[in-house]
């Protein structure tokens, strides 16, 4: 029983790290496709203000997910971190490497140093997302089971590939939808438009992407196709089907809040229902939840520091998201920092 509890904290941890961290990644998407120096200087200069506050504090969820797997499922930890440490490793590299660029573009004077640090931040925004998709996607293809060696064969499967591509999709449509309602916020009515356009865009293409995944996971994912075809796994597809329309509905509209909140269901429901499809496996048809699970006082003790953990990170969290929102992080503009005569 504790064990299916860490389960569902761990599905929970990999669901907040995908709708915070995603629009991160999705940001940086945007930043990318920006432009030239001069028509991409006020959408990145967007993305600078929207991102400053919370891009570090978004993957506090990654730590979750790291600590949960690593404490309650030693043996997927083990297993998965083996037999794809290459696809992990650069999606590690591409979070180092993203931090780095987004940190020092703007302190940097020259134009060139600001240029190279942008293409390092963009550049690995697309990286970091789509090698951990790949990753999920060798778990959902059954490629990966305990004692499985590490090749390429294990991910980069169709299944991996167009779950990487799904993945870059996600956080392009999280990051247009968030720098909808940020253009609004720093009123700015042009990129309001600018970023609507792409948010529709990027969710029109999310949805064929998804419909490709359930042509190739049906043929290369079979377990996990019926999973999502059936019981809880379908019922949120649904959901996730209905929020996407949701969602399309409130962009051709003027965007408000609530576009956010449909948006990140979209989101949210997919990953849990790819959670409800693999039950009762971790690894599927080879590492069930019970058998990956760690000692008994161990997941009582894990289930105790993490609602700890939570009580203590959740309030402050959404504290930050709120004072965000509300415009009260922005940082201090030159003329506000000079002493006056």
């Amino acid at each position: 029983m504790t064990a299916d509890l860490i389960a569902v904290v761990l599905l929970l941890a990999v669901t907040a790290y995908a709708c915070a961290g995603g629009t991160d990644y999705g940001a940086g998407f945007w930043d990318l496709t920006a432009g030239g120096t001069e028509r991409g200087r006020r959408p990145r200069r967007l993305i600078d203000q929207a991102m400053a506050p919370v891009w570090e504090v978004n993957n506090v969820w990654l730590i979750f997910v790291l600590v949960i797997m690593w404490t309650g499922f030693p043996v997927l930890f083990q297993t998965v971190f083996s037999a794809m440490w290459l696809p992990l490793a650069l999606a590690a590299v591409g979070m180092v490497l993203r931090g780095g660029g987004f940190a020092l573009r703007k302190p940097t004077r020259r134009l060139a140093g600001r240029r190279l640090y942008g293409a390092v931040f963009a550049c690995a925004s697309l990286v970091t997302p789509f090698f951990l998709g790949a990753a999920v996607g060798g778990v959902a293809s059954e490629r990966v089971a305990p004692g499985t060696e590490a090749s390429a064969d294990v991910w980069a499967g169709p299944t991996s590939v167009v779950f990487g591509l799904v993945a870059v999709a996600t956080t392009a449509f999280l990051g247009a939808v968030f720098l909808t309602g940020d253009a609004r916020r720093f009123d700015a009515p042009d990129l309001v438009g600018y970023f609507r356009r792409r948010a529709l865009a990027s969710l029109a293409v999310l949805t064929v992407l998804a419909v490709v995944t359930g042509f190739v996971t049906h043929e290369d994912a079979p377990y996990v196709w019926h999973g999502l075809t059936h019981g809880l796994g379908l019922f949120f597809v649904v959901v996730s089907g209905a929020a996407a329309l949701a969602t399309a509905w409130l962009l051709l509209r003027t965007p408000g809040a609530w576009v956010r909140v449909t948006a990140v269901g979209v989101v949210a429901c997919a990953i849990v229902a790819w959670g409800m499809a693999q039950r009762p496996y971790l690894l599927p048809t080879s590492l069930t939840v019970s058998d990956a699970a760690g000692a008994p006082a161990t997941l009582t003790w894990l289930a105790i520091v993490t609602l700890v953990a939570l009580l203590v990170v959740m309030p402050a969290v959404v504290l930050l998201y709120r004072l965000d929102t509300r415009g009260e992080l922005a940082e201090l503009s030159d003329s506000e920092l000079r002493k006056p005569e």
